[in-house]
């Protein structure tokens, strides 16, 4: 999957906010991404309830992930509006595909996203997560979670696609799109890199 993870004009401090903004843009698609691939992988996934169940886990899992970047790259005050405007910008798009496709006001399904949100930051909060898309425990906890979402005869299986297809892959274009919002050029504008060759 390719994604555009840069900013078209160079040289701006962009805020928070904006980073929020374009980083939920990019979450959503992972995270249908995800869903499309496990669907091609023959996993049942019944378009309804359990497909907005299953993309609710990916997105919040995701949310996850780009809060422990955020600690890791923003100070503090950054983070604090970062982070919530993340939340509620996926929230509001995803509770008006939920309502538009399956039905209910948009604002009661926005409302039990964050209420979801709020549960699974608290439960993520007891794993470590150092970004090198292998951290265990913080992926094992988004396959419990998809456990949960699948019929029996998927339950099981859905844990090694999650922990070593989905979880990684997410992880690592977080990874790459957050480093390259934060670089005030576009992509097509930096220098490269001078590469050192071996006189082998």
């Amino acid at each position: 999957m390719r994604i555009k993870s840069s900013w078209f004009k160079a040289g701006k401090e962009h805020t928070p906010k904006e980073l929020a903004g374009a980083l939920s843009f990019v979450i959503y698609r992972i995270a249908d991404n995800a869903l499309k691939n496990t669907r091609k992988a023959k996993f049942e996934i019944t378009v309804g309830p359990q497909y907005f169940a299953f993309l609710t886990e990916f997105l919040l899992f995701q949310i996850q992930v780009a809060d422990r970047i955020a600690y890791r790259t923003l100070s503090l005050e950054d983070r604090n509006l970062f982070t919530p405007e993340l939340a509620h910008r996926i929230a509001e798009t995803h509770a008006e595909n939920e309502s538009r496709l399956i039905g209910g006001d948009a604002t009661e399904c926005k409302r039990r996203f964050i209420e979801r949100l709020n549960q699974r930051a608290d439960e993520y909060a007891d794993f470590i997560y150092e970004g090198k898309g292998n951290d265990f425990s913080f992926v094992r906890y988004l396959a419990f979670c998809m456990e949960q979402v699948m019929d029996d005869k998927d339950s099981w299986w859905i844990i090694d696609q999650m922990m070593s297809i989905e979880a990684p892959e997410a992880i690592e274009m977080l990874e790459k799109t957050f480093r390259n919002l934060l670089e005030k050029e576009p992509l097509e504008l930096r220098k490269p890199r001078r590469r050192k060759v071996s006189g082998d």
